[in-house]
């Protein structure tokens, strides 16, 4: 229910964090399942919040587990369809829950639906594809060893930068696997297994990740270059300059405490998009209550659409940069 909800601003949003969005295979949006997104791990949860938004059907999805202790927390995670992974060096006592969290993905490949990995494991903010772990392969074998007729498709997901407000992003699609790709023997040991898989897996997502290291910015920049549109930016430079003057009372803030907080880590970018989203619609609230108040005249609720329209210019014409 929570996840339905949230979805709708999510969508919305989404054209105002990402000033471009390049998906090369934008039928893969509409998989029935069952399918297994496995994907690199670059921004946090700002990658699954991605997904989550284009796709047609429900994504479940797999995140930390130690984002799961709190009980609230835990239900509330849960409710946005979201199962947790325990690494060892996050209890090894915690480490037979994931025996459940795959028996959860099971159940929701046997109903035809999507699940998204992070093949990576973790999250660093890099232009770079880092080594897979077991988790991807293991579970695919599990719902293949069951008859399940999964897909599994690489997901390669680039951004321009993970500091900056109104990025570009491309969605490299990769081509699907299945049991069949998979070139190993019944009579394998698991491991053996596992490592044919994660061979081939690794090989489809090399070729859709951007891989930059050390960081070459003009390399990057070269890659998300867009044409830069001298008559948008004429006519959109003053409802730009309109929205900067507006929003930056909470753009300002909000961007202090998140660089405070969570700058020094691979989350900053992440919290940044999950506050704003969740303080804007009390900020344009905030704004109409003090303009009503001051001009007594209804069409102060005009700025309710006013001003994401005159923020969404400023996103368009706003320079591009490649910070990381």
């Amino acid at each position: 229910m929570l996840y339905n909800f949230l979805q709708i601003p999510a969508r919305i949003a989404l054209h105002f964090w990402c000033k471009n969005l390049r998906i090369n295979n934008k039928d893969i949006l509409q998989h029935k399942g069952p399918l297994l997104i496995a994907a690199n791990h670059p921004n946090s949860f700002l990658d699954a919040i991605l997904l989550c938004s284009i796709f047609k059907k429900p994504i479940y999805s797999l995140a930390r587990g130690d984002a799961f202790k709190n009980k609230t927390v835990n239900k509330i995670l849960h409710s946005l369809k979201m199962f947790p992974v325990y690494r060892v060096s996050e209890g090894v006592e915690n480490l037979e829950e994931n025996y459940k969290t795959f028996e959860n993905c099971i159940d929701v490949f046997k109903q035809n639906g999507i699940v998204l990995i992070f093949s990576e494991g973790k999250c660093i903010n890099e232009w770079n594809l880092r080594p897979l772990k077991k988790g991807t392969a293991r579970l695919a074998m599990s719902a293949w060893q069951q008859g399940i007729p999964l897909k599994i498709i690489p997901l390669g997901i680039n951004y321009n930068s993970f500091t900056n407000f109104g990025k570009n992003i491309i969605l490299n699609f990769g081509s699907i696997i299945t049991k069949e790709n998979i070139a190993y023997k019944q009579e394998e040991t698991d491991g053996i297994k596992i490592h044919s898989f994660n061979a081939n897996l690794k090989t489809a997502l090399e070729k859709l990740v951007l891989q930059s290291k050390p960081v070459d910015k003009n390399f990057i920049a070269t890659i998300f270059n867009t044409k830069e549109n001298r008559l948008k930016n004429i006519l959109l430079f003053l409802p730009a300059v309109l929205a900067y003057i507006l929003h930056a009372p909470l753009y300002i803030p909000v961007q202090k405490f998140a660089f405070k907080k969570f700058g020094k880590i691979d989350h900053y970018d992440s919290v940044m998009v999950a506050l704003l989203l969740l303080l804007y619609p009390f900020y344009l609230l905030l704004i109409f209550l003090i303009t009503f108040l001051f001009l007594k005249n209804w069409w102060c609720f005009s700025l309710f659409i006013c001003m994401p329209l005159m923020a969404w210019c400023y996103i368009q014409i706003k320079k591009e940069k490649i910070l990381n």
